[in-house]
């Protein structure tokens, strides 16, 4: 944020520190950037459910499921690309940025197609509601809340590198009652990260804004659609593990 010129004294005005700044300030940044959030991440799920189709009703389908390589391939690809954006994301031009993040959401929806083949129709668009609902909820819980969720931080990671064991683990041993319990501490998992991911989202502008980025709005609007599309998508995914019906 440049200095800034004060009609009333004549002088250039200092950026705020952040304890300087205004609350009303930052509240009206915030509601710009969460709108921007809340639109770019409405506009990914829509190219990521676009591929997904693309994907299982053209001949590319057969491309990518019936060559493992592709497959592993389009994944760590997708890897890349979350690190890239997450990273590279103070540096990346807004139209850099929003362009991998369109890619990603693509690519995604290329490798998350595979539930059209093993889950019923109705079952994915009935986990695709009740994640929307419950991700609208504890967003909101995220954005209106006043309480420092920072030391939620700690348990979450905690409870992520748990949940990528079990889930490794269950490869091995194959287990339906642990499959379930993934599922249910998944679910939950990301709802928590959901909350503080939304606050997360308030602390970076703050920060952006105490460093002088004339670009907060676009750039913590993009990072920001990447952190709850990401936990919007788990939510969905562990969702459908839990009560999806499959095809026989």
């Amino acid at each position: 944020m440049s200095n800034q010129y004060d009609p009333l004294t004549g002088e250039l005005q200092e950026p705020h520190s952040l304890a300087e700044l205004n609350d009303l300030q930052v509240d009206e940044v915030f509601k710009t950037v969460m709108r921007r959030v809340y639109l770019w991440m409405a506009l990914g799920l829509l190219v990521t459910t676009g591929a997904s189709l693309a994907t299982v009703l053209t001949p590319l389908g057969g491309l990518v499921f019936s060559n493992i390589y592709v497959f592993y391939g389009l994944f760590f690809g997708e890897l890349v690309m979350v690190m890239a954006l997450s990273a590279g994301i103070q540096k990346l031009h807004p139209a850099a940025a929003g362009a991998l993040f369109f890619a990603y959401a693509a690519l995604n929806g290329v490798t998350l197609s595979s539930i059209f083949l093993v889950y019923e129709l109705g079952s994915i668009g009935m986990a695709f509601l009740t994640a929307a609902c419950l991700f609208g909820a504890m967003s909101l819980i995220g954005y209106s809340t006043k309480k420092d969720l920072a030391n939620w931080q700690g348990f979450l990671m905690m409870g992520l590198v748990g949940l990528v064991i079990a889930s490794v683990l269950n490869i091995f041993l194959a287990s339906s009652g642990l499959d379930w319990v993934v599922s249910i501490v998944g679910v939950l998992l990301f709802l928590g990260l959901t909350i503080y991911d939304t606050q997360q989202i308030r602390r970076m502008t703050v920060q952006s804004i105490q460093l002088g980025d004339e670009a907060v709005e676009m750039k913590m609007g993009i990072l920001g659609a990447l952190k709850l599309y990401l936990d919007f998508v788990n939510i969905f995914l562990y969702l459908l593990r839990f009560f999806g019906r499959r095809r026989r």
